[in-house]
């Protein structure tokens, strides 16, 4: 899967305020996806801080385009739990969130997520996720 592949993914099944995070995949591998979510003054919450909300949604979307491209592309799948935890606010920059595939079986799909401001090596926010392979 390359990383246009991923992201028409991310057009073609994903709602539409999903979409409106502006979402843009940098890299896909074999159990890993890195994805940018671009800075935007609507995702700020009071404080000018990006909104916790944001980077979960983003983290989880972006987890659906590393299963993706570690099953060789798309299948219905659904999140069955998230654990975030965030570490330090982030103001008027992109966030990379680099996902790694930790098992992939034939019904269930573990992830860590790691979520750093661009051009920075600063971890902002941690996630993990498991999800539901459906088809």
């Amino acid at each position: 899967m390359t990383p246009a592949d991923a992201q028409a993914i991310l057009q073609d099944y994903f709602a539409p305020w999903v979409q409106q995070l502006g979402l843009r995949v940098e890299e896909v591998g074999e159990r890993h996806a890195l994805v940018r979510l671009p800075w935007s003054d609507d995702l700020a919450r009071e404080g000018g801080g990006l909104s916790g909300q944001a980077m979960m949604a983003a983290a989880d979307t972006a987890t659906v385009v590393a299963i993706s491209s570690a099953r060789g592309g798309f299948v219905p799948m659904t999140t069955v739990q998230q654990s975030t935890t965030f570490q330090r606010p982030v103001v008027g920059k992109d966030v990379m969130i680099d996902v790694r595939i930790t098992k992939l079986g034939r019904t269930l799909a573990f992830s860590e997520i790691t979520l750093t401001v661009a051009g920075g090596d600063e971890t902002v926010a941690r996630a993990a996720t498991v999800y539901a392979i459906l088809g």
